[in-house]
C-alpha cells in the first residue's frame, strides 16, 4: 500500500460518518475534472473538488447530511461558476453528495490502489542537498518516487510520501525500472553518474533521463559515452543537462529541485501523450 492510499485509508478509519462530494458533470471552464472527489467528516476533509467557494457549498452540504438536516441520503448540487459565488471560470459544474457506506469505501480504496499502480516511476539517484530537496519537491506530486544510494546516512530524513534503496549497484536500479519511468542522476561521484545515465539512455523506454552538472561535465560524458560505452549520438542527444534548465540562474537545491520537478512532469506527460497515440496507430 502506497502512502497515499495510506492516508485515504487513515481517513476512512477515523469516522464511521463520512460524506463524499463528487463530480459527476462539468460544462465549459472549471477546476477540476469529472470524477474528482473529496471526503468530508463532521471536522475534517480528505482531497479537493477545486477549492473555492465551490468547495465550500460542497461542503456545507455535505456537513449538513452527516448532521441530517437533509432528508436525502444523494443530493445533487448544480453550481455556475459566475459571479453568483464569486468565481469566474465560467463554467458549471454538477457536485453528487452521499454517505459513504462500506461498498463505498471498498470502492475507494481500489480505485486508489489501482490509480497508485499506474503512476509514472521516477528514479532519483543520490541523496544530497539536491537529492533531498528534490524528494521533497516530488513527494507532493503523482508519481511513485525512489531514492536510490550507496550511502545509508544520505537517506535519512526522507519524505514519508518516497521510497528509498540503499544499493551497492545503483544502474541494477535502472536495468529493472518500468517502461515510461524517468530518471535524475545526482550522486555524490561524477563516474557513478557517468554509469548511471549511460544505463539509462540506453532505455529508449525512458520518459526521461537527467543529469546534474555544467556543461563542461556534459562534454564529459559525452567523450565516454560514444566513444568508450559504447553508446550513439542519438542516445547521447535525449539527455537533459542541467536539470532543470539554465533560464533560471539559481543554484540553490530547492530551486533546482521546483525547476527539475516541472521538467520531469512535462516530460512525463509528453511520453504519455506520445505512447498513447502510437498505440491508437
Amino acid at each position: 500500500m502506497s502512502s497515499r492510499d495510506e492516508s485515504l485509508n487513515a481517513f476512512l478509519a477515523v469516522d464511521d460518518t463520512i460524506a463524499i462530494a463528487e463530480v459527476v458533470r462539468t460544462r465549459g471552464s472549471v477546476p477540476r475534472e469529472t470524477g474528482t472527489f473529496m471526503l468530508v467528516s463532521a471536522s475534517a476533509m480528505h482531497g479537493t473538488i477545486g477549492g473555492g467557494q465551490l468547495e465550500y457549498m460542497a461542503i456545507d452540504k455535505a456537513r449538513q447530511m452527516l448532521a441530517g438536516r437533509l432528508r436525502d441520503d444523494r443530493i445533487i448540487l448544480d453550481i455556475p461558476l459566475g459571479p453568483e459565488i464569486g468565481q469566474c471560470c465560467g463554467g458549471r459544474v454538477e457536485i453528487a453528495i452521499r454517505l459513504v457506506t462500506d461498498a463505498i469505501k471498498t470502492e475507494l480504496l481500489k480505485a486508489a490502489e489501482t490509480e497508485a499502480a499506474a503512476m509514472p516511476h521516477i528514479y532519483v539517484f543520490g541523496g544530497g542537498h539536491v537529492g533531498q530537496a528534490l524528494a521533497g519537491a516530488l513527494s507532493l506530486l503523482p508519481m511513485r518516487t525512489m531514492i536510490v544510494e550507496t550511502r545509508a546516512e544520505a537517506l535519512e530524513g526522507m519524505p514519508l510520501c518516497v521510497e528509498t534503496m540503499l544499493t551497492a549497484v545503483p544502474e541494477d536500479i535502472v536495468r529493472g525500472a518500468p517502461a515510461g519511468a524517468a530518471f535524475i542522476v545526482l550522486t555524490h561521484d561524477h563516474a557513478l553518474d557517468f554509469l548511471i545515465v549511460a544505463e539509462a539512455l540506453k532505455r529508449d523506454d525512458a520518459a526521461y533521463v537527467g543529469m546534474i552538472g555544467s556543461k563542461t561535465k556534459k562534454a564529459t560524458f559525452r567523450t565516454w559515452f560514444v566513444k568508450s560505452a559504447g553508446g550513439s549520438e542519438a542516445q547521447f542527444a535525449r539527455l537533459v543537462s542541467p536539470i532543470g534548465g539554465d533560464a533560471v540562474k539559481d543554484k540553490r537545491p530547492a530551486v533546482i529541485a521546483a525547476l527539475a520537478a516541472a521538467e520531469v512532469m512535462t516530460a512525463l506527460a509528453a511520453f504519455q501523450r506520445a505512447t498513447a497515440s502510437a498505440s491508437v496507430r
